[in-house]
């Protein structure tokens, strides 16, 4: 049933929430109550003067009787019932469902939003407490500590006479022992506490620099500029703690100043207004590798583009070196990625660029068309295996109809039931 044809139903709502009878309404607005009971079952259209008078009358708004729920709710309810699998609610009266019972349409809504919002919460947790090294050891040290405290107060426990000497050893164990592991428990409380999203407690040089570039939200604009400031502007940046971290940092923005000298901003706003986000036609008209327009283009899309991209980064063992992330498109920190990403693909055809478009499992699945090219890292010699980096540009498709292929983002929060490419069980097969 449309929208447009359900104004009877929410007046009808309207007047049942308000307390009101049929009658007493009919009585208010001027018109027969046999007539108002034809508009409230739908056999009646309505507009104009009339249905501003019944919206005063309940005190509500003409535009919540006449178009019901926001398209942002009914956009909603079509998400969660996609995701309901198990269960075949019926699409072609979701609007009735939202215009009759708008209350019960926005608590579905919100509890949809409220689960998605957990799954994304425990995908970045089981991610965290997987394979983050630094937990790992922490859990390992205070298990230690525990067993040990343990042992000794079992042997205190079970053993009737024990020399004074030995007893105050134990003690002695029992008091340092439990030293340490409150020291312990109290870093680990420290680390937990500080680790509230993807990118706090740094662990690695490299993660320091991840946090520095999303400090910045990718965007330099001395890059842009004939400058050679880069050493200072490292050497002030607060995130980065170590000189490992320092001298990535120094790779990682002189390849984007290059990037920048070789495409400058206003002729690549020009290029890609004339050509499209299209990085094939940009490599021929800068003369420069697909790898720099990916980067290039993973920088400037909120600048210059209606839609800010992604682009991912690994190195010939398959392991992620570089993440700018894109909303909808999850990158695992810690845990190995979907083996299905167009980026390992890459991998195995070196030089051969990819472009595929695939689809994010979960609730709130979206759809990206995904750039892929492998290139090798530095100059190419005789009889010497080069060594080859990989890219991946992300960019969220908008609207269309095709699907996809299916990729997540780690095995253990990926949804997908029949995957040829899981590693390991996934907590979200059978929801939460």
């Amino acid at each position: 049933m449309a929208r447009d044809t359900l104004t009877g139903s929410r007046i009808r709502e309207r007047r049942v929430m308000a307390g009101m009878r049929q009658a007493e309404l009919a009585r208010e607005v001027g018109i027969s109550a046999s007539y108002l009971n034809l508009i409230e079952h739908n056999r009646r259209r309505i507009g104009g003067k009339l249905l501003v008078h019944i919206a005063q009358v309940l005190d509500v708004e003409p535009s919540l009787l006449s178009e019901g729920a926001e398209a942002a709710l009914i956009s909603t309810l079509r998400e969660a019932a996609a995701d309901g699998a198990q269960t075949k609610p019926e699409l072609d009266r979701i609007d009735e469902f939202a215009g009759r019972f708008p209350g019960w349409a926005a608590l579905v809504a919100e509890s949809h939003r409220r689960i998605s919002a957990l799954e994304r919460t425990a995908a970045t947790l089981t991610d965290r407490l997987t394979h983050d090294p630094h937990l790992a050891t922490s859990m390992h040290e205070v298990l230690t500590m525990v067993t040990a405290i343990r042992s000794t107060a079992g042997i205190l426990v079970d053993t009737e006479e024990i020399e004074p000497e030995w007893r105050n050893r134990f003690h002695r164990n029992l008091n340092e022992d439990s030293q340490r592991l409150a020291e312990s428990s109290q870093r680990l409380v420290s680390y937990l506490d500080g680790a509230g999203d993807a990118g706090a407690t740094l662990t690695s040089p490299m993660e320091e620099v991840e946090m520095m570039l999303a400090e910045h939200k990718y965007r330099f604009p001395h890059l842009e500029e004939e400058t050679d400031e880069i050493e200072s502007f490292v050497s002030a940046q607060a995130t980065l703690k170590t000189s490992a971290s320092r001298d990535m940092a120094m790779q990682t923005l002189k390849q984007l100043r290059a990037d920048a000298r070789r495409m400058p901003r206003e002729e690549m706003q020009e290029a890609v207004a004339d050509t499209g986000i299209d990085p094939a036609a940009l490599a021929r008209r800068f003369r420069v590798p697909l790898a720099a327009v990916f980067r290039r283009l993973a920088v400037l899309s909120e600048d210059i583009l209606p839609v800010s991209m992604g682009l991912i980064m690994c190195d010939g063992a398959g392991t992620l070196i570089l993440r700018k992330p894109v909303e909808g498109f999850p990158v695992p920190r810690f845990s190995a990625a979907c083996p299905k990403w167009p980026l390992f693909q890459a991998l195995n055809r070196p030089l051969r660029p990819i472009r595929q478009t695939v689809k994010v499992t979960g609730r709130d699945a979206q759809r990206f068309d995904c750039y892929a090219v492998t290139e090798p890292v530095g100059q190419v010699t005789f009889n010497e295996d080069p060594l080859y980096h990989a890219y991946m540009l992300v960019v969220p498709v908008e609207g269309g109809t095709a699907e996809g292929r299916e990729v997540g983002s780690t095995c253990r929060v990926c949804p997908s039931v029949d995957c040829m490419g899981r590693r390991e069980p996934s907590i979200l097969v059978d929801g939460i």
